[in-house]
């Protein structure tokens, strides 16, 4: 089994069912006798240019570890699941666990904003 990182687009409406999606794709990836490493939802996002006249996603990491044909249903779940506009697997050469860097600067974010409203 090979060690993959997949970031997610999700359709800023479909927001609230983000967290249905992820226990399916992990659900997926433990019945397939794989592994979840990582999972960061990263919010509503900015995007750099329009996707289906949108200006803002829904973005989701996971990093696993499953065999490609697991991979392969995933991917095409992705693909035929209209909430998903955009998707990217990389192969990776071992497990991450950290936080990535866009989380780190997510939780700054929040941190901030939490700083800027007990300081109001």
């Amino acid at each position: 089994m090979r060690h993959y990182e997949i970031v997610i687009l999700i359709h800023p409406d479909q927001s609230e069912q983000v967290p249905g999606m992820l226990e399916r794709y992990k659900s997926t990836v433990t019945a397939a006798g794989g592994k979840v490493h990582r999972v960061e939802d990263w919010g509503r996002r900015q995007l750099a240019y329009q996707i289906q006249k949108l200006g803002k996603a829904h973005y989701l990491c996971l990093n696993i570890e499953v065999s490609a044909e697991a991979l392969a249903e995933l991917e095409t779940g992705f693909r035929y699941n209209d909430a998903v506009l955009r998707h990217l697997t990389v192969a990776r050469d071992k497990a991450e666990a950290n936080p990535s860097v866009m989380m780190r600067a997510v939780e700054k974010d929040e941190a901030r904003k939490a700083a800027q409203e007990a300081s109001h």
